[in-house]
């Protein structure tokens, strides 16, 4: 724990140096706000049926029998985020309430909080440029439910539309250990019927708190496919998830040098993914026009092309792994296509020794499941 707390004290105490001399576009990016005139601005009131059932009209959050939460939104951009925010007020500041008590005990000294604020808004200056006007709109209208505890750290749309970089720098951060998932799919003689399955390990840890009252969301945009993913109040990125054109998106941390900037958040590539690619040539072609600003393996797996492929995207390189004369892929946070050949990182002999970990245990797993 001294040696974390050492590492992230170093950080925030080298770019507070860096913050003294450059601010520039701070106040621009918390100014920006979306155009949400041409939508949908006003909503019914939930009606709360028990303590586990809330509705609003055809909409509903509700808690099935195993226990889970189950939501179902539909309408445009920001009809969607003014229904989930209203729908799942209680998790959604629940969930902020416990992320920020994790960073209170990763940085307990509120000089160094202080410090931590002025990074991130300087940090995320050029966040805004490189999200879709539909995303930002669908941020504010959820940020209409945020909790007012927090106003202080920032106010709610920017503070909202942040947290949905949490995975990326948490990422950069490795020594927080946020983020190290792994995932695998396999096909034809590989499974009983010959048909597609997929199967992920989900290790973005922010304590035991922060993984309770997760939400199964089922979404019906007003543009694009439904879909559905395994989210957390107040996020409306994707980190699993698949669509009614039967394609999945899962994402792997890849090894990754600290951001200066922050771009595109992953889980924002990747919602945008799901609602409008059916196959896996169209999910590499909208990976392929979004910046991002750390190392990601997108696990996109296609009942179309009844396969599953990894799209490997970096601030500097695109690639994608594709695998020949096999029915099975295995991911983990090791970077495996040509166009990463020459990358000293993933040449790491650690990175690939995880990686045969991974392979090893996925190929048990998958040897339980046939049996």
């Amino acid at each position: 724990m001294r040696n974390k707390s050492y590492s992230i004290s170093s950080i925030l105490f080298s770019l507070g140096l860096l913050l003294v001399l450059v601010s520039c576009g701070v106040k621009k990016s918390l100014r920006d706000m979306p155009d949400v005139s041409h939508y949908k601005s006003k909503i019914p009131e939930r009606t709360k049926l028990n303590d586990s059932t809330f509705v609003l009209e055809d909409n509903f959050l509700t808690k099935n029998r195993k226990g889970q939460w189950e939501l179902y939104v539909d309408g445009d951009p920001y009809e969607l985020g003014l229904k989930t925010g209203s729908l799942t007020q209680e998790l959604f500041n629940k969930q902020e309430h416990i992320f920020i008590k994790k960073i209170d005990e990763l940085v307990p000294s509120k000089g160094k909080q202080n410090l931590l604020r002025k990074f991130l808004a300087w940090f995320n200056r050029k966040m805004y440029l490189n999200i879709d006007e539909q995303y930002k709109a669908e941020i504010l209208g959820m940020s209409q439910y945020a909790s007012k505890d927090f106003d202080h750290i920032a106010e709610a749309y920017p503070r909202v539309m942040y947290f949905h970089g949490a995975h990326d720098i948490g990422h950069a951060l490795q020594d927080l250990a946020l983020v190290g998932c792994s995932s695998f799919a396999a096909w034809g003689g590989h499974t009983e019927d010959g048909k597609l399955i997929i199967g992920r390990n989900f290790d973005f840890y922010a304590g035991d708190e922060f993984a309770k009252n997760k939400i199964i969301a089922f979404i019906k945009p007003q543009e694009g496919h439904n879909f559905m993913s395994v989210t957390w109040g107040g996020f409306i990125g994707v980190l699993s998830g698949m669509n009614d054109q039967g394609l999945t998106v899962t994402i792997n941390a890849g090894k990754s040098n600290f951001p200066l900037i922050a771009k595109t958040p992953i889980s924002l590539v990747t919602r945008e993914i799901l609602q409008y690619a059916s196959t896996i040539e169209e999910a590499i072609a909208i990976a392929k026009k979004r910046e991002v600003f750390v190392s990601e393996s997108i696990f996109v797996g296609s009942a179309k092309d009844k396969r599953a492929a990894i799209i490997e995207v970096s601030p500097k390189n695109f690639g994608v792994y594709e695998v020949e004369n096999s029915n099975q892929l295995i991911c983990s946070n090791h970077f495996q296509s040509a166009a990463y050949d020459g990358d000293k990182k993933t040449k790491n002999t650690f990175s690939k020794a995880i990686q045969n970990i991974a392979m090893k245990k996925w190929k048990n797993c998958w040897r339980k499941v046939q049996k």
